[in-house]
């Protein structure tokens, strides 16, 4: 049984994972959508015979890009997917009956826990990200780590599960997170924030002290310490940007 809902994606270059990202959507979304902004490989062509709809956009940037997706979606819900996530075995299921109880209706957005996987290794724990929405559902501008405006919504959890691959290798996510701690620091800048000469080195520390020993993903083994190892050079890197960029010229 198809949902009224629309699965929106917005993908470049996602041809190697595009394809389970739709597959894991296909059964429950009367529509999809794939906003590519200039692909080079064969990710038009994976969606399209998955059976979306695929349009093009020029890179507006993160929020703005998912923005224009969620535009362009017909359906009176939409399931909000990037290209290296799919929803978890069960999901379709939960989802129906959401939708079939009618307590869809008594939220705005949903929020759906999510689960990540380094280098083919489901890690411990999970986080809740909001995935099912309403189509006026929009995100405020930011150049990265978007978070959507939630002002006046209605906000529930769900119990589905979208799995996350976070990077094809350890130096493709330390690229990722390398651009990411340069636009974050870059919007941080802009709202007028500033930062000391050691706040790298201090923010760093109560990050791997947070995550690593604190919720303990020490268990996760070499995965994960390379995981976190990555994330907490990516922390020195956007404060090193933020303290650069406030520097007298």
């Amino acid at each position: 049984m198809l949902l009224p809902l629309s699965g929106v994606v917005i993908t470049r270059n996602e041809a190697d994972r595009i394809g389970r990202c739709l597959a894991s959507m296909q059964e429950i979304c009367s529509e999809i959508l794939v906003l590519d902004c200039g692909s080079d490989d064969d990710t038009v062509e994976v969606a399209r015979r998955a059976g979306a709809r695929v349009e093009h956009q020029a890179w507006l940037g993160f929020a703005a890009q998912k923005n224009e997706a969620i535009a362009r979606a017909r359906q009176p819900w939409l399931l909000l997917l990037d290209a290296d996530e799919w929803l978890a075995e069960g999901g379709a299921r939960q989802l129906r009956e959401l939708f079939a109880s009618g307590r869809v209706e008594q939220a705005d957005v949903w929020r759906l826990r999510r689960r990540n996987w380094f280098l083919g290794r489901r890690l411990s724990g999970h986080e809740w990200t909001e995935r099912l929405v309403r189509p006026d559902h929009r995100y405020l501008p930011m150049r990265v780590h978007e978070r959507p405006d939630l002002r006046g919504k209605r906000v529930a959890a769900c119990e589905a599960v979208i799995e996350h691959n976070t990077a094809r290798s350890l130096q493709a996510h330390r690229a990722k997170n390398s651009r990411y701690a340069r636009l974050w620091a870059e919007q941080r800048h802009a709202d007028g924030k500033r930062c000391g000469r050691m706040s790298p080195w201090t923010h760093a520390a109560a990050y791997w002290l947070k995550m690593y020993v604190l919720r303990a993903a020490w268990r996760d083994g070499r995965e994960g310490w390379l995981f976190h190892a990555s994330h907490a050079r990516a922390v020195i890197e956007k404060y090193q940007h933020l303290h650069a960029l406030g520097r007298p010229t």
